[in-house]
């Protein structure tokens, strides 16, 4: 699913093709699950002659900040991305490929904006959604979901007033959306591994020390993904997320540590348990 880094990467996308342009043209498809709460036609009429002032993010959500509401509101899902003609696009996890012809197969919506530029959301397992909401920061899902570990990371302080009174485990609180908006199943494995954090150990049991350290490897971790625009290639070698995707192979890290899985809120969990305590 994309986590942060890919959903800052489809915001940037969207925002190369959108932003100070007037939409000129919408398609959608007739897909009453990912196009939620609206009709297909509302949603293009709505649309259709609105200037696309920025496209903003939070978590796993971004949307167009348009010069009058409502304003149209996406969410990935497990298999969702944008896409503009003839521009590369990063492989999903999943491996579905969207196909080199215009527009991709398993598209959602199309947008053509007034210079000509174009856009499409695809979405092959419909898991992802298209709403339409009238100021998206203060309305649901966004406006119950917790800190953007990118654009507004809590202070140590605040974290130990978060953390101190928790008693789920700490993969289940980092996959918690209503804590970490956008942590997802691999950057939770990956700052626990680097913060030497064992996944099952009960949130209110971290030191002071701990929160601090938790803090800083998840503003890292974040920020060095979001820095390569979500190329899990240039991640650093030294990074667990090389190494967790397949559980029937010897996969040791660089360190020649041996790479174990555990269920650890109701999610397969790759940790180092001679590392993360």
């Amino acid at each position: 699913m994309p986590e942060l880094p890919e959903v800052e990467r489809a915001r940037c996308l969207a925002a190369s093709v959108a932003e100070r342009r007037v939409i000129d043209r919408v398609r959608c498809a007739d897909d009453r699950i990912v196009i939620e709460g609206v009709t297909p036609p509302t949603l293009t009429r709505k649309l259709v002659g609105r200037r696309v002032l920025a496209v903003r993010r939070h978590g796993k959500h971004l949307w167009f900040e348009l010069d009058r509401p409502p304003m149209p509101l996406f969410h990935l899902g497990m298999t969702g991305a944008f896409h503009i003609p003839d521009g590369e696009h990063l492989p999903l996890q999943s491996s579905i490929d969207p196909g080199e012809q215009w527009p991709p197969r398993f598209w959602k919506i199309q947008i053509e904006f007034s210079d000509g530029g174009q856009l499409a959301m695809t979405n092959a397992r419909r898991f992802g959604r298209i709403r339409l909401r009238e100021c998206p920061e203060h309305e649901p899902p966004i406006d119950q979901l917790g800190f953007d570990p990118l654009l507004d990371l809590p202070s140590t302080r605040s974290l130990i007033q978060q953390i101190s009174t928790r008693r789920a485990s700490l993969k289940g609180l980092l996959l918690d959306q209503s804590f970490a908006a956008g942590v997802g199943n691999w950057i939770a494995d990956e700052v626990l591994y680097q913060a030497g954090l064992d996944p099952r150990r009960k949130a209110d049991s971290l030191t002071t020390e701990e929160i601090a350290e938790l803090r800083r490897v998840l503003g890292r971790v974040i920020r060095t993904a979001v820095r390569v625009n979500a190329d899990k290639s240039r991640f650093p070698k030294s990074w667990l997320f090389h190494v967790r995707w397949n559980q029937n192979t010897q996969n040791p890290t660089l360190d020649g540590e041996s790479v174990q899985f555990l269920r650890v809120a109701g999610r397969t969990t790759a940790w180092i348990p001679s590392r993360q305590h």
